[in-house]
């Protein structure tokens, strides 16, 4: 892979360091605060003088490896704490705020696992924890630093922390279908190499920029549009999530009115988009700017590609612009994309077929098919292969198998959990035999019991994804997650298939993305359930019965027609009571535990 920066720069650390001396008057970051308007920014210089002064204060009582979580709603505060972190040598831990009277057992479990010095936030944050956190003893003995209001002027003072490339960055705590979060290690050999990577994938130039709305606390959001601008030179304009949900035209106007070059997100914001804005907003938007909108982080529905280039093409979107792409945490975040000149690939294979775990073209017009988008191929100093996850044999090509991955992107495992073994898949063909590990310890006090392999083979160590997929011409295809599939009759049925058929009719009555579908054991056998929340003007269940009921039938016959499926049971429920993870994906596997304790806000079953 050819090399962006100068090999001197081999942290974080270096990197602002480097657009500092490069381009000190730049503004790195300008972020909307009402999402539409008002503005704050930072230059490059501005940013390295806020990131050393945290790490001035953090290097006066902490040890270069300790763990510092991050307490910050999206903005500039923010990303100074994050690289304040790196300059002292400590490693970021991520998280977002509570939101007023939730739970906080997530961010219990987070400190618990991580074991965190302090805490880094803003003087208004700990004032609205301050009375829910008292009696939990995680926070007890925590040093809260408030970096809006505390002594933050010592900036020139700051020294160079002892830290390498094979040095902790963060730990990115994954979102998880369950209660138990778990601390991706991702080292700045890994981040370097996957910005490097997004860089030569979206062919970045000079007069890219970018508008960025994605929770920042996660990969996408962090690396994808924080670090990269930073690792690329190039400016972005960054908005609070809850400002695109809120309404949606802010994020395509936010691309109009600043010319971005690129931005993306998640299937369900493009589909947001498509639902939400009106005709007369778009007469406001000139999106022929926009040259690169990725598409990731989740399933990616044909149909929604095709809506929204059909509802968008007057405002100027081309389709070709479309870059559906793959990664997780795990592999720091990119994993496969395709050339950004390139239009989506699509192909149409047998939905039976499909289900005994092979892609097949169709043979004649009638069949039952399933259009999938191709997700790219793996970066070039990379390695996808598909495998059987019971046997560990190799897959032939258009054989459905879980995606293994293994290459510089993919981070050294997760924090205090060793026996995990999904960073850890060997192949089984030919005979394999295990080889010896050749290790060596990460540097600096991070962790006693963290490792990495120091040399890869051919038949392993690979990521195992717990993503089911194909490989065709080597594009991949991604057919969805190992445990969501459904299995009945001895055919496998993908939830978010199911999920689609029944958002693509459109009742105004069914909120869009917040549908959920799972099986349940029933009198011995799997039967399939659905949940759905309701718009908040249907929520009288008296008065909207009758229409629930039409619907239910009529979504049953569909579900039928298309899958071959009988629905055990349709449940309706109150808005915004769908469990979902902190980055907007659905936890199917909380559904179901919900479902089967009887702990939902049902308004309505059938």
């Amino acid at each position: 892979m050819s090399q962006f920066l100068p090999s001197t720069v081999k942290t974080l650390v270096d990197l602002l360091l480097y657009r500092t001396q490069q381009q000190k008057t730049q503004i790195a970051y300008q972020f909307l605060i009402d999402g539409e308007a008002e503005t704050e920014g930072l230059t490059y210089q501005d940013l390295y003088r806020y990131a050393c002064a945290i790490a001035v204060k953090l290097q006066s009582q902490y040890t270069p490896g300790n763990r510092i979580l991050l307490l910050y709603q999206p903005g500039l505060d923010y990303i100074a704490a994050f690289l304040g972190c790196l300059y002292a040598g400590m490693i970021a831990v991520p998280a977002y705020p509570p939101r007023l009277n939730r739970s906080l057992h997530r961010l219990q479990s987070i400190l618990a696992d991580c074991d965190a010095a302090a805490i880094l936030t803003t003087q208004q944050i700990r004032l609205s924890l301050e009375t829910s956190i008292q009696k939990i003893h995680e926070f007890t003995n925590l040093h809260w630093i408030t970096t809006d209001s505390d002594t933050l002027h010592d900036w020139d003072s700051w020294h160079p922390p002892p830290i390498r490339a094979e040095t902790l960055a963060f730990l990115q705590y994954t979102s998880g279908s369950t209660s138990v979060p778990k601390g991706v290690m991702i080292s700045h050999r890994n981040l370097l190499h996957n910005l490097q990577s997004l860089h030569q994938c979206f062919e970045i130039s000079d007069q890219s920029s970018g508008v960025i709305w994605l929770p920042p606390f996660h990969d996408m959001g962090l690396i994808g549009g924080i670090l990269q601008p930073l690792y690329s030179g190039f400016p972005v304009t960054l908005m609070s999530p809850l400002m695109f949900i809120q309404r949606p035209f802010r994020w395509l106007n936010a691309i109009s009115t600043h010319r971005a070059t690129i931005s993306g997100g998640p299937n369900f914001a493009y589909d947001l988009c498509v639902k939400k804005i009106t005709s007369e907003q778009k007469e406001n938007l000139d999106l022929s700017c926009w040259e690169l909108a990725f598409n990731g982080a989740e399933p990616i529905n044909p149909h929604t590609l095709e809506q929204f280039s059909a509802a968008f093409a007057p405002c100027g979107f081309q389709a070709h612009a479309f870059y559906p792409c793959y990664g997780m945490a795990e592999t720091t975040l990119i994993a496969t994309g395709g050339k950004k000149q390139h239009p989506p690939i699509f192909k149409t294979i047998q939905s039976r077929a499909l289900g005994q775990n092979v892609a097949l073209p169709l043979e004649h017009d009638g069949q039952e098919s399933r259009t999938l988008v191709g997700c790219g191929q793996s970066l070039p100093d990379q390695r996808i292969i598909i495998v059987n996850p019971e046997t560990r044999l190799s897959c032939a090509e258009h054989e459905v198998g879980e995606i293994w991955v293994q290459g510089p992107s993919v981070a050294a495992g997760y924090w205090n959990r060793d026996s995990l073994s999904s960073f850890h898949g060997y192949l089984a063909d030919n005979g394999f035999k295990r080889p010896a590990q050749k290790q060596q310890k990460i540097p600096t006090d991070t962790t006693a019991n963290v490792r990495i392999t120091a040399e890869k083979d051919e038949m392993g160590p690979f990521l195992r994804t717990g993503d089911l997929g194909f490989l065709s011409q080597g594009e991949l295809f991604c057919t969805g997650r190992m445990k969501d599939v459904i299995v009945i009759h001895g055919a496998n049925h993908y939830p978010q298939d199911i999920e689609w058929t029944i958002e693509d009719e459109c009742y105004a009555c069914l909120r869009a993305g917040c549908i959920a579908v799972f099986a349940v054991l029933h009198n011995n056998q799997e039967q399939v359930v659905v949940l759905a929340e309701v718009e908040r003007s249907y929520l009288n269940p008296d008065k909207h019965s009758e229409q629930f009921d039409k619907i239910i039938r009529a979504l049953r016959q569909k579900i039928w027609q298309h899958h071959q499926l009988s629905v055990h049971q349709f449940v309706l429920i109150r808005t915004g009571t769908l469990p979902k993870t902190s980055s907007g994906k659905i936890q199917r596997h909380q559904c179901q535990e919900s479902y089967l304790a009887g702990t939902l806000a049902c308004i309505h079953t059938g």
